[in-house]
């Protein structure tokens, strides 16, 4: 078994020690979880770096940004970086209960599934660009950012009911629905912004590659779609003051869209499919 997949278990039990901290509110469970989410971050961020060297060794030289494979292990590991940096922020370890099993699920699929081809390969001229690096990393971190606000939403959800706090051992670690909104707003605005960075620097990129900015690829327009949905999101927000479960429905409805614009596309034709 390789290093990833030895990061994928690891991830599986950070998953299990963030549930039995909400499970049992123990603070003792809580580090453990802490302890090993990092050291799975950790871990990762050495194997992707090894991956990179590695790629130079073979002569291909590029960001392990490239293909299917990378782009999932590189989504785990945003979704965990993040996840890592806002409960030392909010010196809170909640937000792990969701978001460690997506990244677990992430790296599962990359490491296990047959279909996925783990192996170090040489750019196609396209992707031969110095525009690789931020055009993937913007996009990815926005992602992540938005599959945090998808785990806030569903707490918020978990935790209020009718504008009440719904009781139970469960949910007694929470932070307050008040908290929980506004970590759906900030992750939902870091993660618009970074993705919209993504969006031009894929542009820039397009013109760049194939000579047109924007050529309405399946891929193009499922981000457009995500954009205008996160972007009605923040409207709402603003302008009409939602506050509470509609945002967190939304939240919920935008990584819907996130995962059609990075999975479901792959089964249309166009430029951007991982499946050939």
């Amino acid at each position: 078994m390789n290093i990833m997949g030895w990061v994928t278990f690891v991830y599986l039990g950070a998953s299990v020690f963030y549930l039995l901290k909400m499970i049992r509110q123990s603070l003792l469970w809580g580090r453990i979880a802490g302890l090993t989410a990092v050291s799975g971050f950790v871990l990762q961020s050495l194997a992707m770096i090894h991956r990179w060297a590695e790629s130079y060794r073979l002569g291909i030289g590029h960001a392990p940004l490239a293909n299917f494979y990378e782009s999932l292990v590189f989504f785990a590991w945003a979704i965990a970086l993040l996840c890592i940096v806002i409960e030392w922020r909010l010196k809170s370890r909640n937000i792990g209960v969701f978001a460690f099993p997506m990244a677990f699920l992430l790296l599962a699929y990359a490491s296990f599934s047959p279909g996925v081809d783990s192996r170090i390969q040489p750019l196609i001229p396209a992707l031969q660009s110095n525009w690789l690096i931020s055009h993937v990393v913007t996009c990815f971190l926005g992602y992540a950012a938005f599959a945090v606000a998808f785990g806030f939403g569903i707490l918020y959800l978990m935790k209020d009911k009718k504008g009440k706090d719904v009781p139970g051992r469960f949910l007694g670690s929470l932070p307050d629905p008040e908290t929980l909104d506004e970590w759906i707003y900030q992750s939902v605005f870091f993660g618009f912004v970074i993705f919209s960075v993504g969006i031009i620097t894929g542009s820039v990129w397009a013109q760049y590659a194939w000579g047109s900015y924007w050529s309405w690829d399946p891929k193009e327009t499922w981000s457009l779609i995500t954009w205008l949905v996160y972007a009605a999101l923040l409207h709402s927000r603003f302008v009409r003051e939602w506050r509470g479960r509609r945002m967190a429905f939304m939240a919920i409805a935008g990584f819907a869209a996130v995962l059609f614009t990075y999975l479901g596309v792959n089964y249309l034709a166009g430029l951007h499919s991982y499946i050939k």
